[in-house]
């Protein structure tokens, strides 16, 4: 077991507002990716939920090089770019599985189609998550957000229309995720947990 915070804590000063955000918004995802993975369990379907646990707090730790002032991140890169700049940080320090979630967490995954059609700064091939835990951080990666971090998770439909505007194919990509590793509406998700 790997100390999600203390990786952090290299890149990220603790009591700045880019922490709490990071900190914050990865607690909400890892605890809907925990809650997800223990249906699959007692559904059955075999998840890594330790790695889930540790994915989840890091597959945004890439945003620190990013453009982004609206979640006080004062970078040069366009955000889009923060899953591969997260996996090249994780692979720096050996955490290969996980640098890959960072890498393929970013909307409903980005496929080889989305980078060449829509002309995106990124490595042209595809950036799907593949694996149950990788899909299981990045549906629960859409639910929340970092501009507005006390918010309750976003709605179905609300996630829905974030996506829309990257086009069809990955609301597409969303929907399977959905069929794939929807929980039931009663399920608790404690964020301390």
């Amino acid at each position: 077991m790997i100390d999600c915070l203390e990786i952090i804590a290299r890149y990220y000063e603790p009591g700045t507002p880019l922490y709490h955000t990071l900190v914050t918004h990865s607690q909400q995802v890892t605890a809907l990716a925990q809650a997800i993975c223990n249906h699959l369990l007692a559904c059955g379907v075999p998840v890594d939920t330790e790695f889930v646990g540790e994915a989840a707090m890091l597959h945004d730790v890439g945003i620190i090089h990013t453009d982004a002032p609206s979640i006080h991140c004062h970078g040069t890169e366009p955000y889009i770019r923060h899953g591969i700049l997260g996996r090249q940080m994780l692979e720096a320090i050996g955490l290969y599985r996980h640098a890959l979630v960072c890498e393929r967490h970013t909307g409903a995954g980005i496929s080889l189609d989305d980078i060449l059609s829509q002309q995106l700064p990124l490595p042209h091939r595809d950036m799907l998550p593949i694996s149950i835990e990788e899909k299981v951080v990045c549906y629960a990666d859409k639910f929340f957000s970092k501009t507005h971090l006390e918010e309750p998770p976003r709605t179905l439909e609300r996630v829905r229309k974030s996506l829309a505007k990257f086009g069809t194919a990955t609301v597409e990509r969303f929907e399977a995720l959905h069929s794939l590793l929807a929980i039931p509406e009663t399920t608790k998700i404690d964020p301390n947990e």
